[in-house]
């Protein structure tokens, strides 16, 4: 299968053009909102699914067909079953975008089950799309993809193509915030506790760094689109997304990428030391400087990235695996990052789904050992994290991927919102310090939920 594309004239932006497609079920958008690095190349927009993928506690779902499988097998099949020629230059022209959630890792490592399940929710979901909207933000623009599966690819290029053009960009208007009574799964004084118990654990040997992570949850009747619609105002992010699945909205603005595989290279950005934005430039350098200097935080990132490479050195070439940046700073709306990159070049054998599996969840938000410290998370964080931590992204059908981390995202589902905030605890950690950085980390997400 080769799906068609197209070109089409315009001025709106990705949003722009999500926002004429949104009521469209299981509509996704895979927005990048910096333009740093290469990061912020590409946004892409999904539209008319033709096959549903579902996996909950061993059960799969594929449309309305459900039976007993194991989740990474089963997507594999079907992403084999629909594969494609893809001769553009675009990385993702057709194929499937939804998320892997954290709690798939019981599918992977034998990790006791002991934390509350507060939601109900595949814990991984993936839409594989007739249509797909590609924007090249660099060069500003926009193409079409049809497969012609649901309907005769010319004739919904054409059809898309007209709704396009017939609409005009998006106001934002400001509207007043009120603090609003957000609730934690920690007390601050829990927290405190909590990240002491970490302390020891790595004391008596069991782990190097853990990262803990701190649950808030808020009522609200507030539509998931518009607190979408102002996030991405507040914190715009390289992997930011907003997916309206059924029953359920994700709401992303993360910063980091899990894994992209392209012509078989593959790339992961751990994300490790975080300082707040001051209120001056003079307040932004000091923090800038202190990160940098910080042997505290580079320490942590120096741990993730050998945790990373070990890793990606299970499913790629024999001497491949390469650190390319280690260190670097990148700046946000609310707070600076050390962020580094870690790239190998897959095995002949292995494919897309096989590499996820190998890398997953993300060293940067469990912590090394990767297995040690996911039964110490278990242990000492109060509910499941659900997709927090998971990845959201794209699965294409000539064997690309991009996949951020969920972070700095809010699940909102029954008039309900909820988000985790966390970072990785070390003996080092000052532990006031450590409940700061994830408000610092709550910051936007407050501010969008307001």
């Amino acid at each position: 299968m080769t799906p068609y594309v197209k070109p089409v004239e315009t001025n709106l932006d990705a949003f722009d053009i999500y926002s004429i497609f949104k009521n469209y079920k299981n509509s996704v958008l895979l927005e990048s909102g910096i333009n740093d690095n290469g990061l912020g190349k590409y946004s892409f927009i999904g539209i008319n699914p033709f096959v549903t993928f579902k996996w909950q506690d061993g059960i799969c779902k594929i449309n309305e067909k459900e039976f007993k499988g194991n989740v990474f097998k089963e997507l594999s099949i079907l992403l084999e079953q629909y594969k494609m020629v893809n001769e553009t230059k675009l990385p993702f022209i057709g194929g499937a975008i939804g998320y892997f959630s954290y709690d798939l890792l019981r599918c992977i490592e034998e990790i006791p089950d002991l934390s509350k399940k507060e939601v109900d929710m595949p814990q991984c979901y993936f839409n594989f799309y007739d249509n797909v909207i590609i924007i090249d933000n660099e060069e500003n623009k926009t193409y079409i993809s049809a497969c012609g599966i649901l309907e005769e690819a010319e004739k919904s290029l054409c059809n898309i193509e007209k709704e396009i053009l017939n609409s005009s960009k998006i106001i934002f208007n400001e509207v007043n915030e009120k603090n609003e009574n957000f609730e934690s799964n920690f007390t601050k004084e829990e927290y405190i506790d909590t990240v002491e118990k970490v302390r020891q654990y790595i004391r008596s040997g069991d782990i190097y760094i853990t990262n803990l992570t701190q649950r808030f949850t808020l009522s609200t009747e507030k539509e998931p689109y518009e607190v979408y619609k102002k996030l991405r105002k507040i914190n715009p992010a390289p992997f930011a997304a907003f997916m309206n699945l059924e029953g359920f909205s994700i709401v992303s603005s993360s910063p980091e990428r899990f894994l992209k595989i392209e012509n078989r290279m593959v790339e992961t950005r751990p994300i490790k030391g975080t300082r707040p934005r001051g209120n001056t430039e003079e307040e932004d350098t000091k923090n800038r400087i202190e990160l940098l200097e910080s042997e505290k935080d580079k320490a942590e990132l120096l741990m993730i990235v050998d945790l990373e490479r070990n890793d990606l050195s299970k499913v790629c070439k024999p001497n491949s695996v390469k650190v390319t940046e280690l260190f670097k700073l990148e700046e946000y709306s609310t707070v600076f990052h050390l962020v580094s990159t870690v790239k190998g070049e897959l095995k002949d054998n292995v494919n897309g789904v096989e590499c996820i599996k190998a890398c997953f969840p993300g060293g940067s938000i469990t912590g090394a050992p990767k297995v040690r410290s996911m039964e110490i998370i278990e242990e000492l964080e109060p509910t499941k994290r659900n997709i927090y931590t998971g990845c959201i992204g794209y699965l294409g059908l000539e064997g690309n991927v991009d996949l951020n981390i969920v972070i700095r995202t809010i699940l909102m589902k029954d008039n309900r919102a909820y988000f985790g905030v966390g970072g990785g605890i070390t003996w080092e950690s000052v532990k006031e310090a450590e409940y700061e950085e994830t408000l610092d980390k709550a910051k936007a997400l407050m501010k969008a939920l307001s």
